[in-house]
């Protein structure tokens, strides 16, 4: 050893020193490649931002599937977390077109061979309180009542409740004397209805552009019904008494909105109130013929045939209107205004095609100016807002009075 750093010129105390380290370490043997597999094991390894991605991506997806609702998650199974709510919206849209379709085609159907608007009117919701019944009654209630109301709580309801029992009627009359296009046409000028109730009973001021927006609907209206061969003015006054009925609705819903209450519900109430109201009214305006007549439709379309009628003509009317208030709660007023509107000339094209109508160039041109007028006044709503009565200023050193 001593020749050899003799040779090389190195002391022999240096490569003493050189082990040290080794002593340092409590003197056991450590091989170099231990050492380094320490000082790497150290280092964290760098992930490259493409391996992070997948991770970031399940989170959000998983954050977005906590969002939807049981049904929302069913179809996401099929489609995907986020197509999930627009496909079951627009499913929603359809399944309430075709109801909605098929009740207006039955209806008018019905009144063909049983002329009792009052009596169907009542079955509509007769049906519809029954089926409430049933759901609530097998433990469903969350597609029904939701659970009973305070005495509050119903006087709340029952005015707009009673607005749409009337309104209801009203335009069962008008769709038993005239067309169902004539009925749709003229009840496409409701919005000025509710322009005006909400003047009068709100305050609530119109802009300008919205007031303009409802001339070309009320010029259609009048064009259409001018030139529509089944006119008459039973169908022609009836159908703006709906309107006006409707809007009542409408204006004393804002009032009277109770935020405790889904839509489900509050249309469940509603049928029960609407019975209230139709069933007696129905005994006085048609109960003395009521009789003769069912006996007269038994002989015409057979008895299976008439009562199947009446019980599917109540569903249709009772589901097409939940779908209604369910794709409400989904979308916007000012979209669900739009789907009215595609609604009406969706009904208004199937009644023509399926009772085979004659429309005169007049009262397809006016039909047209009032669907637009329709679809053009939801717009201008939409950008422009109602501007409420503000209230009266507090009179000098104080708070306002009480009120007497």
């Amino acid at each position: 050893m001593a020749t050899l750093t003799s040779r090389v010129g190195v002391p022999v105390a240096v490569c003493r020193r050189s082990v040290a380290p080794v002593a340092l370490l409590g003197s056991l043997p450590i091989r170099s490649s231990q050492v380094l597999g320490s000082r790497l094991s150290a280092v964290k390894p760098v992930v490259p931002p493409r391996s992070r991605q997948p991770v970031t991506i399940k989170a959000q997806a998983a954050d977005a599937a906590k969002e939807l609702d049981g049904l929302e998650t069913a179809v996401s199974k099929v489609v995907g977390v986020k197509l999930a709510p627009t496909v079951v919206t627009l499913t929603f849209i359809a399944i309430w077109y075709a109801l909605n379709i098929g009740f207006n085609l039955l209806n008018k159907t019905i009144f063909k061979y049983f002329p009792f608007p009052y009596t169907v009117s009542t079955i509509h919701v007769l049906v519809g309180l029954v089926y409430c019944v049933l759901v609530y009654a097998i433990g469903l209630k969350g597609w029904s009542f939701g659970r009973p109301v305070t005495k509050q709580e119903f006087k709340n309801i029952f005015g707009p409740a009673a607005m749409h029992a009337v309104g209801h009627v009203a335009a069962n009359i008008s769709f038993a004397a005239v067309a169902i296009s004539l009925t749709h046409t003229v009840k496409t000028l409701e919005p000025a209805f509710n322009v005006v109730l909400s003047q009068l009973i709100l305050g609530e001021s119109t802009p300008l552009p919205v007031l303009l927006s409802l001339a070309p609907i009320m010029f259609g209206v009048a064009l259409a019904s001018a030139g529509e061969l089944s006119f008459n003015w039973t169908g022609f006054l009836t159908a703006m008494a709906s309107n006006l009925t409707f809007g009542f609705r409408a204006v004393w819903s804002k009032r009277a909105m109770t935020k405790t209450l889904d839509g489900t519900a509050v249309y469940a109430y509603t049928t029960l109130i609407s019975v209230l109201i139709c069933l007696p009214w129905a005994l006085i305006a048609e109960g003395s013929t009521l009789v003769e007549g069912c006996k007269a439709a038994v002989a015409k379309v057979g008895a299976t045939r008439f009562y199947t009628d009446l019980f599917m003509v109540g569903m249709l009317y009772h589901l097409y209107n939940q779908f209604a208030f369910n794709t409400l709660e989904r979308v916007s007023p000012v979209s669900h205004g739009v789907c009215n509107v595609v609604k009406r000339v969706a009904i208004i094209g199937s009644s023509v095609i399926f009772f085979n109508q004659v429309l005169t160039t007049q009262a397809l041109v006016g039909t047209v100016i009032a669907l637009a007028g329709t679809w053009l006044y939801t717009d201008m709503s939409s950008k422009h807002k109602p501007q409420k009565k503000s209230p009266p200023p507090a009179p000098s050193g104080g708070a306002a009075p009480a009120a007497a």
